[in-house]
This record gives C-alpha cells, sequence and structure tokens, in this order.
C-alpha cells in the first residue's frame, strides 16, 4: 500500500477507531505514526513541483522558495530533505537535536506517546526529543545536496541530560557542528518565561541567551571566514504576550536574528476548549496521563497574535542587524499564510497542517498552498 493510500485508509477508520478504550487508541496511533513515519522518510516524491517565483522570499540572504516549511520535530535525523524539496517546499529544517542522542519517552508501555485529534485539526505528543545526537545528524547535514535551491536549517536545544555551564558548552558544539556542515540557518529551541516563577526564569533565560552570544553569535566563522549564520529562537505558544516586547528586546540586544512563536502548548484547558466534542475523552485521557505538548489548529490565534505583537514592537524601534519573526501553530491554509503576511511576518513552519493535508492530497501537499 502506498504512502498517500495508508493515511487515507486511516482517515477512513478514524470513526472506528475512536470507539476503542481510549489507552488503545493511544498505544495504537502511537505506533502507527512511528510505522507512517518510516515509510514517509523512504519516500521520493513522485512529483517534481516549482513554486511560482512570486512565492519566493528572502530573509537574512537566503532564498526561500515559499513562505513555507516544516517545524522541528518531524524530520529528527535528517530523513526527507529530497522528499520535501521535490514537493517545493519553501526549505528544510531537522532536528530538534541535542548534543547526546536521546531515546525519547515511554510512558504507559507506549512508547514516544502520540494522539491525533482529526476533528479538531491537531495532535498531543509526549516524545522526549529522541534524536540520534548531534555529532551523527550534522555529519548527515554535510552531505546533503541542495536540491532545487532548498535552503537547510537545524533546530538544536540544550539536553535536559546535561546541567549548568555543561549543558551550555554543549548547545554551543552543537551549534559549531551544524555551522562546520554547511546549513543555511540554524533554530535554538527554547523554553519561555511564564508567571508564577517570572523572575527566576528570565534571569536563566538571559544567561542561556548571553553565554549563546559570548561563545558562538560573536565569532560565527566557517573555514576562517566571516559566515554568518542567522540563528533564530523558538518560544512556546503559551508564552504571555505582554512578555513579547521584553523577549524580542532581549534577542536583538544580544545579536540573535530572529525569534519563532512557537513551540507546543500545555495550557490543556484553554486548548481543550477549541477540541471538537468527539475528540474530547481522548484529549482529557492524554493529557492527564501522559501530558505533552498541543499542536495543530486551538494554536492558530495564539501564534498570530504573538507574532503580531513581535512585529509591532520591532517597527517601533528596530535592531540595527536583519531580524524577523517566523510563525508556527495551527498553520494549514493559504488563509493562514495570508494572516501571517498581512501583519508582517514571511516565514512560516507547519507540522500538524502538513500530514493533514498529506492525507488528503500526498505528495502535492506544498502545491495545494499556492495553486487555488
Amino acid at each position: 500500500m502506498d504512502i498517500l493510500r495508508l493515511a487515507q485508509w486511516e482517515n477512513r477508520l478514524r470513526a472506528v477507531i475512536r470507539r476503542m478504550p481510549v489507552r488503545m487508541v493511544v498505544s495504537r496511533y502511537s505506533q502507527g505514526r512511528l510505522d507512517f513515519l518510516a515509510k514517509l522518510k523512504e519516500e521520493i516524491s513522485p512529483i517534481m513541483y516549482e513554486p511560482p517565483e512570486k512565492m519566493a522570499r528572502t530573509l537574512w540572504g537566503i532564498r526561500f522558495r515559499t513562505p513555507l516549511l516544516n517545524a522541528a520535530g518531524m524530520f529528527k535525523n535528517g530523513e526527507g530533505y529530497e522528499m520535501v524539496a521535490m514537493q517545493g517546499a519553501g526549505g528544510y529544517l531537522g532536528g530538534t537535536g541535542t548534543w547526546n542522542a536521546r531515546r525519547g519517552n515511554e510512558k504507559e508501555s507506549v512508547r514516544l506517546p502520540f494522539v491525533p485529534y482529526r476533528g479538531s485539526h491537531a495532535a498531543s505528543n509526549f516524545l522526549g526529543l529522541p534524536n540520534d545526537g548531534d555529532t551523527e545528524n550534522s555529519l548527515r547535514a554535510r552531505t546533503m545536496g541542495r536540491m532545487l535551491n532548498c535552503p537547510i536549517g537545524w533546530s538544536v536545544m540544550g539536553s535536559p541530560d546535561f546541567a549548568g555551564e555543561e549543558k551550555l558548552q554543549n548547545l554551543v558544539r552543537s551549534l559549531k557542528l551544524y555551522e562546520q556542515a554547511g546549513v543555511d540557518f540554524l533554530e535554538i529551541n527554547e523554553s519561555c518565561p511564564n508567571t508564577g516563577e517570572r523572575k527566576l526564569q528570565e534571569n536563566d533565560l538571559a544567561l542561556r541567551l548571553r553565554y549563546v552570544k559570548e561563545h558562538f553569535l560573536d565569532s560565527r566563522t566557517l573555514d576562517g571566514r566571516m559566515r554568518v549564520v542567522p540563528v533564530i529562537v523558538k518560544f512556546s505558544n503559551d508564552t504571555v504576550v505582554e512578555q513579547v516586547p521584553m523577549l524580542v528586546e532581549m534577542l536583538c540586544s544580544r545579536g540573535y536574528d530572529g525569534v519563532n512563536f512557537g513551540n507546543t502548548s500545555t495550557q490543556y484547558e484553554k486548548r481543550g476548549e477549541m477540541m471538537a466534542f468527539e475528540d474530547r475523552k481522548l484529549y482529557s485521557y492524554f493529557t492527564t496521563t501522559f501530558g505533552g505538548g498541543v499542536s495543530g489548529r486551538p494554536l492558530r490565534e495564539s501564534s498570530l497574535e504573538l507574532c503580531a505583537r513581535a512585529v509591532e514592537f520591532l517597527r517601533e524601534g528596530g535592531p540595527s542587524q536583519e531580524f524577523h519573526v517566523v510563525r508556527t501553530g495551527g498553520v494549514e491554509s493559504w488563509k493562514d499564510i495570508e494572516e501571517s503576511e498581512q501583519i508582517g511576518v514571511l516565514l512560516n513552519q507547519w507540522y500538524t497542517g502538513y500530514f493533514h493535508n498529506f492525507s488528503e492530497v500526498g505528495h502535492r501537499v506544498y502545491e495545494r498552498m499556492w495553486v487555488r
């Protein structure tokens, strides 16, 4: 069975799956996701789609063929580059990677817990950063060809298996490995300060950003030549909108090149209000049992609001360097891209929206966005 037919069969069977005990649903979907991704990552797109020239956007001197590419987490270990390049993606993002290899989470005898909420165009996952480690993946990045002028970025994160200065040292080592591998841009996956422990977390964030500035940003080189690899920082879609100016100013003043809003959500009650009735029992079970992050359509308004505030702040007094806002969360249609552009966002990332569209049109997933 080909990959599109497999995705379509899953859509047709979802009514049957929903009648199963919720624990069994999570177990089946978690294993099914792994099987589907394994097959997808072996795929070579049967089409070669080149987006219209008018869709291209240039940021930091990098030409993105469209304002849309995959979010971190879709291709943890450098898989799928040729496939998405042929599909017509604006670019490619590998990772999120960590200095050390990680197996990821297992709980309630479920390996890498995941579940989609089809009626809500959403999903939950409790993956725990599974990846082969940045040494291995930077070697893969080095050997990637540049297909169809599709730029390559990589998402990295300080590994939770380390602490203090050792964690920061390893993060910088990772950034340097990918820089030396020749990636076009880098994304640091960061947590966001929350209310309650805000002061402590803001101080910790400031220290981490300063460390990366002093040990990487200030000396971005390749083969002894100055080669400024843009570095953006990704925060949560749960960020309090009033904190956006502080976060953007913190990045600008330290020489970062952009901000991404953002990561999955842990505001379960708020996102649960946006779930379709048919998905609520499964949603309640997953978030209560596993926790994890919520992605997809319920994050649409949050990502748009946070990005709009960031752009507004930049327009009030922009930094001396080129600085861009990237949107991730709830992006699934041309309308979402239009809304991003209306507020001044030139680059978007998607994950849940990609798979929803793939289940309907297969490898024409990017073509569908621009040909209407």
